[in-house]
């Protein structure tokens, strides 16, 4: 078995985006040994992209007079060499790259990731947008060690969480966010105790088929209403709610078209209507939201942001127009 103290164990911790600043920041807290950062280089912004902005975890890095790297390249063997001058007996993953064999398995502790999945569900880069998008009642977190293949190492360890009926992804993510970090320090306790042992994936049991979570695109968030019941459609919205947004587009009688994004709806059931669908209701009974009949029921829209255009609530968009003979 293999005891450390805190103090004793050097972590190199990788990651870049918000999601992954809480966990450096509970390492940091708890008295680990982070001797090193690895982040994306910095990201050129403004109008004329003249001025450079730093990563989220780049930031708290230097906060704390942590090192940093931002390689562009993660085989360059500059960057190997600075790698391996720090040292490192354990690599931490919290939304970062994919990660070449020649650095995952340069400690000799290993690299293990946080995903926020459940294991072997929704393995990829989108894995909160999918299962709301799928109308999951749960997702969860899960730490588990890198290998060839992505998402597909041996599991540390997981913790269930529910997804409410009208969560989106911000909801979600900022739950897991804090639940990663306490996650991520209890695996940490756990391998330094030496009470780590790794479940491979194809051992553990599903009732479902398995999910992917890759990548999305614009158009994956185009809305095809023509498949969606209320139910799908409420899911896709908050599955893809704040960024980037599903959108869909408006024809007016002119033939003009405009696209619209959509931010949050409500919906309302109403089994076996006789509308054609879906159509584009007017408002009712001083309803101020802009309603879509689909087959079984009405999906409300109460907030949304048209092409060009701040996002603003529904209310405020149907104030200064008359849908009379709109479509979508």
């Amino acid at each position: 078995m293999f005891y450390m103290e805190k103090k004793d164990l050097r972590i190199v911790y990788m990651g870049t985006p918000d999601f992954a600043v809480p966990t450096l920041e509970r390492l940091i807290s708890e008295g680990y040994n982070v001797a090193g950062v690895i982040t994306m280089p910095d990201k050129p912004i403004g109008r004329h992209q003249s001025q450079l902005q730093a990563s989220p975890v780049k930031e708290c890095a230097l906060r704390h007079n942590i090192p940093v790297l931002q390689p562009e390249r993660l085989k360059d063997e500059a960057f190997l060499e600075e790698l391996r001058a720090m040292k490192a007996d354990l690599q931490i993953v919290v939304a970062f790259r994919m990660l070449p064999e020649a650095v995952w398995a340069m400690p000799r502790l290993g690299t293990f990731n946080l995903h926020a999945a459940l294991l072997p569900q929704y393995r990829g880069a989108a894995p909160i947008n999918w299962a709301i998008i799928n109308g999951d009642k749960e997702t969860g977190i899960t730490t588990f060690f890198l290998d060839h293949q992505i998402d597909t190492g041996e599991v540390i360890q997981q913790e269930r969480v529910p997804i409410g009926p009208d969560d989106n992804v911000e909801d979600v993510h900022d739950r897991l966010m804090t639940l990663g970090a306490d996650l991520v320090a209890e695996t940490v306790q756990n391998i330094i105790d030496g009470r780590v042992t790794p479940i491979p994936q194809e051992q553990m049991h599903t009732d479902e088929p398995l999910r992917p979570a890759p990548k999305i695109f614009r158009e994956t968030c185009q809305i095809q209403w023509a498949s969606h019941t209320v139910d799908t459609a409420h899911n896709f919205v908050r599955g893809l709610s704040p960024y980037p947004g599903a959108w869909t587009t408006l024809l007016s009688p002119d033939g003009k078209e405009t696209v619209m994004k959509i931010f949050r709806t409500t919906k309302e059931a109403c089994p076996g209507q006789a509308q054609a669908c879906p159509t584009l209701l007017p408002s009712a009974n001083g309803d101020k939201t802009l309603r879509i009949a689909l087959p079984d029921g009405i999906l409300h829209i109460h907030e949304l942001q048209l092409a060009g255009k701040k996002r603003m609530n529904a209310s405020d968009f149907l104030r200064g127009t008359s849908l009379e003979g709109w479509k979508v």
